[in-house]
C-alpha cells in the first residue's frame, strides 16, 4: 500500500491510547468466531510442540539418571535430583514459550492477520501474504533470538526482581520488534516494515510489553501467538494511517 511508505524522520511519542484500544480489541479478535478456528489448531500446534519439548527433556533426564549409576546408592538424593529435575523441565518450558510462540505466529500470522485487517479496516487494501518459507524462516529467527534471551533471563531466576525485569524488558523488545514487522511487512518492503517500526518504537515496544504481560499469566499464554498478531496488525494499521493523514 503506497500511502503506508514512509522516508526515514524522527521517532513518535509511544501512543499508550492507541496501545490499549488495540490490546482489548485484539484480545476480542481472538476470541470471536471467526478467529475460532484458527485458535484451536494455534493451541493444537503450541501444545504439541511444548509437549514433544518436555517429552525430549525427560528422556534427556532420565538418560542421564541411568549413567549416574552412584545414586541407587543414595535413593534420598536420586528422588531429590528427580524432582529438582521436573521442576527445572516446567521451569524450562515457561521460558519456552516465547521461541515456541514465535513459530506458531509464522504459520498463522497471515489467516490470523487477514481476518484483523477486515475486522478493523474493511474498505482497506489487503495485505500480501508472505511466502510460507520466508515466514517460517522469519519465524524460526525470532524463536532462535528469543530462545537465547531468554536462557539469559533463565540464568537470573535466582535473582528476585531483577528476573522479572529481564523477562518482561527482553520479551517486550522481542516481541513487539518481531509481531510489528511480522504485520508490517505484508504492505512493506522489509527494509520500510524496520523503519516504520524504528520511527514507532515506542508505541511498539508498549505494544510487545502487553504481548509479554500475556505469557506470564499461566493458561492464557498458549492464546499469545494470535492475540500478539492480532494486536500488531491493529497497531501497524493505526501507525501508518496515521502517517499516512500526515503526509
Amino acid at each position: 500500500m503506497a500511502n503506508d511508505v514512509i522516508p526515514e524522520q524522527r521517532r513518535e511519542p509511544p501512543e499508550i491510547g492507541l496501545v490499549l484500544k488495540a490490546a482489548v480489541e485484539a484480545a476480542r479478535d481472538v476470541f470471536s468466531p471467526p478467529l475460532r478456528r484458527v485458535l484451536w489448531r494455534s493451541l493444537g500446534l503450541t501444545l504439541l510442540l511444548l509437549l514433544a519439548i518436555g517429552t525430549g527433556l525427560a528422556q534427556l533426564i532420565r538418560w542421564l539418571s541411568e549413567q549416574w549409576v552412584w545414586l541407587a546408592n543414595y535413593p534420598l538424593v536420586g528422588t531429590l535430583a528427580v524432582v529438582l529435575a521436573g521442576v527445572g523441565v516446567f521451569v524450562g518450558l515457561v521460558f519456552l514459550i516465547p521461541p515456541v510462540s514465535a513459530i506458531v505466529a509464522s504459520y498463522f500470522l497471515d489467516d490470523v492477520a487477514e481476518i484483523v485487517e477486515r475486522r478493523c479496516d474493511p474498505y482497506g487494501t489487503p495485505g500480501k501474504a508472505m511466502p510460507v518459507g520466508q515466514a517460517l524462516l522469519a519465524g524460526l529467527r525470532f524463536a532462535a533470538i528469543s530462545a537465547g534471551v531468554n536462557l539469559l533471563a533463565l540464568m537470573l531466576l535466582l535473582v528476585p526482581v531483577v528476573n522479572l525485569f529481564a523477562f518482561l524488558g527482553a520479551n517486550a523488545y522481542l516481541f513487539g520488534r518481531e509481531y510489528f514487522e511480522l504485520a508490517a511487512t505484508r504492505y512493506l518492503p522489509v527494509a520500510e516494515a524496520k523503519e516504520l517500526r524504528r520511527r514507532h518504537s515506542g508505541t511498539v515496544l508498549l505494544g510487545g510489553l502487553v504481548t509479554a504481560l500475556v505469557v506470564m499469566v499461566p493458561v492464557v499464554n498458549l492464546v499469545t501467538p494470535l492475540f500478539g498478531a492480532a494486536l500488531m496488525v491493529r497497531i501497524h494499521k493505526a501507525v501508518a494511517r496515521g502517517a499516512a493523514a500526515r503526509g
